[in-house]
Order: structure tokens, then C-alpha cells, then sequence
């Protein structure tokens, strides 16, 4: 059957992936904007005010919330981290309380990310193991909790930690494919820390996959089958450009660069995707290198 639903942060990478996604299988795509609406599939809405009509979500059936700021846009100012938090917990909130006045059952997907799990080097994370003890971890607890109220009204609530997308044209790769193809992108660090990747392609049917599945709650590994080491990563996508990958970026100049962010570059998270894959979802992108071949064929 045809469903109804809502996304916020509909305009990102991984938003306007999934709204194309869910339309073109047939989905009525609802998309909450901060702006006032200029088309009749928006909803106007207020997260920093915490302003939401319930009547709005009137005959949704789920919500997949994306909304908040860029953890890697800007240098992690201490204004800037707080936009950070403040934009993730706003959000979520503001869903979670019009969907409890809403009265309904809809499905609440809100997203979170594998920043949960802190720098753990070669230990295999699964959904429930420890928060790390960084600023990314600190902010994904807030924001998960701050579904607490539809959690604790009996709605179906799922949180997808995603990890590193991999897409063509935005997020990692709109950085490291121009280092990439100037022959330049080696290791980070020692380069032997793990990604936790996943191909955009896989993060959206992933998405999809947990709006159909409202008996899969709770945290979600939104990631590829297994992680690779940083290096391999880079590797690889040298092999498919026929560009060398040895070049290092020790880690001094990363945070030189990236500032705090460059923590969750260098940081280790051997993430695997349990509760996903047994919920039944099969990735398209078995391994990096289909990943990354992807890209490259969309770039």
C-alpha cells in the first residue's frame, strides 16, 4: 500500500535521495521546511521554536526525521557545536510532541549516526555496546533521547546510526575524490583506523527498508556489511581512478584543517550493521569496492 511520509531535512544528501526514493514507488512525500511553504507538498515548521502543528502530520504513517547541521560544514566553534546539539535535539523533540498530540501510530525513523560509539579501535561494535566518551557521543545520546516522549507514548521509534556515506557529488567523497584524482589521497593519520562506510544507494534502501518495518526498533547500524580500514578505503579508490594513494596526511595537519572534526576521521569505529541485515535487508554494495564503483559511475 501507499504511504504518507513526512521528512524533514528533505533538501540534503541522504533527504532528497530518499524523497526520490519513496516517490517513485508510489509514496506521498511530505517535506517540513523552516521557510514558508511554495509548493503543496510542504508542511512549514519551527524546530529551534519547538513549533510543529500536529494537524500537519494529519494521515502520515511514518516520519523520517534527517533534520540538523552538518557535523562537517564549519570549524566545531564552541557556537558552532552547540548548533550542532541543539539543532539534532530541537528537531527530534519537535517531531516526538506533534506525533504524541497527532494520536496516531505513525512510525518515527530519527536519525543518528555512529558517532555514538567514540574512537574504540579494533573492537567490533554492534548496536549494543557502550557510548564512547567524546563530543559526537554526547550529542548522539541527546538525540536519541530526545524521542523519549513518542518512545514512551508506544510509538514504533528507530534511530539509524548512519556511518560514512558514500555518494556521488556531497558528503566524504565531495572531499576526498579531488584528492583522489590529483594522486594525493593516502592515509589519514596511520590510516588504520576503521570506516564504518555505506554507499548512499544503500543508506536510502535502508531508510525505506525500516519506514516498512515498524517492529524493527530502537538503534539501528545504518552501515555497509563490514568496515575497512581507512587505508583500504583509499587504496581501493585509487585502483579505480589509476591514481596512486600513498601520500599520508599525518594527523596534525588533519586537525590543523578540520578541527574537531577531524577527531571522527581519525577516530576507530568497527561498526557492523546486526540488527539491520537480520531484520532482512540485503546491501547492493557488498563490498567498498562495488561502493565506490557506484560513485564513480554517478559522479
Amino acid at each position: 500500500m501507499p504511504q504518507r511520509v513526512a521528512i524533514t531535512g528533505s533538501t540534503g544528501l541522504i533527504g532528497s535521495a530518499l524523497s526520490a526514493a519513496l516517490r517513485g514507488r508510489g509514496d506521498e512525500v511530505v517535506r517540513l521546511v523552516r521557510r514558508a511553504p511554495t509548493a503543496a507538498d510542504e508542511v512549514q515548521w519551527d524546530p529551534a521554536a519547538r513549533r510543529l502543528d500536529p494537524g500537519a502530520l494529519e494521515g502520515v504513517t511514518a516520519v523520517v526525521n534527517l533534520a540538523g547541521a552538518g557535523v562537517g560544514d564549519k570549524r566545531w566553534t564552541p557556537s558552532y557545536q552547540q548548533l550542532i546539539l541543539s539543532s539534532r535535539v530541537d528537531s527530534t523533540a519537535t517531531v516526538a510532541r506533534a506525533l504524541v498530540e497527532l494520536g496516531a501510530p505513525v512510525r518515527l525513523v530519527s536519525a543518528s549516526a555512529v558517532g555514538y560509539y567514540g574512537d574504540r579501535g579494533d573492537e567490533v561494535l554492534t548496536e549494543d555496546s557502550a557510548p564512547g566518551d567524546t563530543f559526537l557521543s554526547d550529542v548522539v545520546r541527546a538525540w536519541e533521547g530526545a524521542a523519549d516522549p513518542a518512545r514512551d507514548a508506544g510509538l514504533p521509534v528507530v534511530h539509524p546510526r548512519t556511518g560514512l556515506v558514500l555518494a556521488p557529488g556531497g558528503g566524504a567523497m565531495a572531499k576526498m575524490l579531488p584528492l583522489a584524482k590529483a594522486g594525493i589521497n593516502g592515509p589519514l593519520g596511520n590510516g588504520r583506523q576503521w570506516w564504518p562506510w555505506i554507499s548512499l544507494r544503500d543508506t536510502v534502501a535502508g531508510l525505506v527498508h525500516l519506514v516498512d518495518h515498524p517492529e524493527v526498533t530502537g538503534p539501528v547500524n545504518l552501515v555497509g556489511p563490514h568496515p575497512d580500514r581507512q587505508v583500504e578505503v583509499a587504496r581501493e579508490l585509487g585502483r579505480q581512478l589509476h591514481r596512486p594513494a600513498v601520500l599520508p596526511a599525518p594527523a596534525f595537519g588533519i586537525r590543523l584543517v578540520l578541527g574537531g572534526f577531524a577527531d571522527e576521521v581519525l577516530h576507530s569505529k568497527r561498526v557492523v550493521p546486526g540488527r539491520l541485515t537480520d531484520s532482512g535487508f540485503t546491501h547492493t554494495d557488498g563490498d567498498v569496492a562495488s561502493a565506490l564503483r557506484w560513485v564513480l559511475e554517478q559522479a
